[in-house]
């Protein structure tokens, strides 16, 4: 530590306290958050809940990743991915593009025996909870990043956006199903997070490539 606090001013000591903070968070939150999602979303037959969780397994490699950017950064202030990161970003592509690939396959199956789901009440539940949770990361990422330049964390935050649009998604799905009992509702909103998963893995291999492509428009850097 005494090492750490000659090489850093107290300021980014501050900044990589709070970055490891949310890296931590947003890991623990994505497993709970799957956990759940997918235990209700397989009790209650709604695919795009239990798509949705197993999203939230994925982002949790995406998070570590992160989290193991961050505490390498801290030790060797390094802006360029090392074969961990390159690793995790491949994995994360990787399992998004399986799990677009399962989404659109059931739910195609799910629309012709025209499948309808017990209810989708835990749905607009774990949507509502993951909106707000989302919001709160991307704030609090934004306002660490923007406060310390951090063009990684910035750049973290606005990618988090697709996580929030995935649960808008969900709770559009889930809340139109519980008002209209129409079972198609639940098979295209795992058609919309198919579509997004398939969006997350593109990115994770060009960020794993080193090309800037991400959901924040290009305001990604190499750093992330």
């Amino acid at each position: 530590m005494d090492q750490l606090a000659r090489r850093y001013t107290p300021g980014q000591l501050t900044f990589f306290r709070w970055a490891n903070a949310l890296a931590l968070i947003t890991i623990f939150y994505n497993l709970v958050e799957g956990m759940v999602s997918v235990f209700f979303g397989y009790e209650d037959g709604t695919i795009a809940l239990f798509g949705f969780g197993i999203d939230s397994f994925v982002e949790v490699i995406s998070g570590i990743g992160i989290w193991h950017m961050i505490r390498r950064m801290r030790r060797h202030s390094g802006e360029h991915h090392d074969a961990f990161e390159k690793t995790a970003l491949k994995v994360t592509g990787t399992a998004f593009y399986i799990l677009t690939f399962g989404l659109i396959a059931t739910a195609l199956v799910n629309i012709s025996q025209a499948h309808r789901p017990s209810t989708t009440l835990w749905g607009i539940i774990v949507a509502a909870v993951s909106i707000l949770t989302m919001w709160l990361l991307i704030h609090y990422k934004l306002k660490i990043g923007r406060q310390f330049n951090s063009q990684a964390l910035i750049a973290d935050a606005n990618c988090t956006k697709t996580c929030l649009y995935l649960s808008v998604v969900l709770l559009a799905a889930s809340i139109g199903f519980e008002l209209t009992g129409i079972g198609i509702l639940d098979a295209l909103g795992a058609l919309g997070i198919a579509f997004l998963s398939f969006r997350e893995g593109r990115e994770a291999f060009g960020k794993a490539s080193g090309a800037a492509v991400c959901g924040c428009k290009g305001s990604c850097s190499e750093e992330l």
